[in-house]
């Protein structure tokens, strides 16, 4: 019946892109983000969906669409940069089989991001782009949302609608997604035209959300912890009464702990000391490896270049208390293990050059987006009230993605490279919109001379 159900559903939102193409847009969202051609075990499974809808995407703008409202900005020609740069190094990869493999998804998520602005020439396409991605991230985390709660979550065996510890359901990543989502799921609430923003709407938008707060517990995933903390601060921005709503979340916080697995609890317990926890000691170990390699390989090594460090790990397990301790250091030695970083996925990967590159990319958006909220926070009036809202958003998630990031290597995660479509076509409809609301530049009439003798 799944299959069936969403067999259905993508095929259908294919046929009515001949109608509106912008559709087939809206399609490759919601096919990159979840994935039906691995879920269906039937007629998706046999198609290469996601190209297919690519394409359309593209044709159906290319030949359908209007093209006077778009934009090109220097993000997206930043984009084009690191795109250009990370297929160079691809043809001097350490390994070239594998960086051909992540090449062959890498490509296509840069170029759907540089693509995307072009499309988002409405408030009604921007609205709707946002809206997929939420319901279909959602999709995924509603249902892991309910098997956390009934028990069947765990650090690696959280099932969800596919058993691929991959992409969007991989642990950590689908952890730091789902509370990124969170303010956007909240905008949608509020600000959206396509749902009325009424009782129900809300109420979706509070179990969405609770289920958002679920992931991370049911993967037991410590990046998922760190971010949730760090969207908890970032909200006392938006927040009317800060003590009330610190109140709250201190209340919830503590109510919620005796309610939290042991499992869980004992993981989140080696926050404090990674050189006691192996998997910690590990990635301390590969970003050491990373620096000393980027000294003799500056432009980096390609696509996993990870896959020739050795490393040797050290843990400490201390025992007892006081004067009485006791310290033993135990060593291990590993090799081929990944970055567990973006950043330093980025150093190894693409050198200083690429790192740079992907840092300006996402620095210019926090600034554009801080931008917009100061520009039309203040103003009143029909057609306003949604755009700063939806700029602070975009930030919040921008800013829980660079944070997650630290400890997970998703630099080129397909989901995040369509938030940043998104603040790339945000900033490019606004500025379009106000352009004329500016006064036009006074100039001075010239001063003819006259010339005596």
């Amino acid at each position: 019946m799944l299959d069936l159900a969403i067999t259905g559903f993508t095929l259908a939102l294919l046929v009515a892109g001949l109608r509106r193409p912008f559709l087939w847009v809206l399609a490759y969202l919601y096919i990159d983000i979840l994935l039906p051609q691995k879920i269906s075990w039937s007629l998706l499974a046999s198609l290469p969906i996601s190209l297919i809808a690519f394409v359309l995407a593209f044709l159906g703008w290319l030949l359908l669409d209007a093209k006077e409202d778009s934009r090109f900005t220097l993000r997206q020609a930043l984009i084009v940069v690191l795109l250009a740069y990370c297929g160079i190094t691809t043809t001097m990869a350490d390994f070239p089989e594998p960086a051909l493999e992540k090449w062959a998804w890498v490509w296509k998520s840069l170029v759907f991001a540089v693509f995307l602005p072009l499309t988002l020439r409405t408030r009604l396409r921007i609205e709707a782009a946002v809206l997929v991605m939420v319901l279909t991230a959602g999709a995924i985390i509603i249902s892991g949302g309910i098997k956390t709660l009934g028990g069947g979550g765990g650090y690696g065996t959280l099932r969800l609608f596919v058993a691929d510890n991959a992409g969007l359901y991989e642990g950590s990543t689908l952890s730091m997604v789902a509370v990124a989502m969170i303010p956007l799921v909240w905008w949608v609430a509020r600000h959206s035209t396509i749902f009325p923003a009424e009782w129900r709407t809300r109420l979706f938008a509070l179990a969405l959300t609770f289920a958002c707060l679920l992931i991370p517990i049911g993967t037991q995933t410590r990046t998922g912890l760190l971010c949730i903390a760090l969207l908890a601060v970032l909200s006392l921005r938006s927040v009317k009464r800060r003590f009330l709503y610190i109140a709250m979340a201190g209340v919830v916080a503590l109510a919620a702990i005796p309610f939290l697995p042991e499992s869980y609890t004992q993981r989140m317990s080696t926050i404090e000391n990674h050189k006691a926890d192996q998997s910690a000691s590990t990635r301390v170990a590969v970003w050491m490896w990373t620096l000393d390699y980027v000294e003799h390989n500056p432009f980096g090594g390609g696509f996993d270049a990870y896959r020739g460090n050795k490393i040797k790990v050290e843990m400490r397990d201390v025992e007892g208390s006081g004067n009485n301790v006791s310290v033993d250091v135990n060593e291990a030695y590993d090799e081929s293990r990944a970055y567990h970083s973006s950043y330093f996925e980025m150093l190894g990967e693409q050198g200083w050059p690429g790192l740079s590159l992907w840092l300006w990319l996402h620095a210019l958006g926090l600034w554009q987006m801080e931008r917009i909220r100061a520009r039309w926070s203040k103003r009143t009036g029909p057609g306003t009230g949604w755009q700063a809202p939806l700029a602070n958003a975009l930030q919040q998630a921008q800013l829980v993605y660079l944070a997650g990031s630290l400890f997970v290597g998703i630099a080129f995660q397909p989901f995040i490279f369509m938030l940043i479509g998104l603040q790339c076509g945000l900033w490019s409809y606004l500025k379009r919109i106000d352009a004329p609301s500016r006064p036009p530049a006074i100039r001075r009439a010239p001063v003819l001379r006259t010339e005596t003798a």
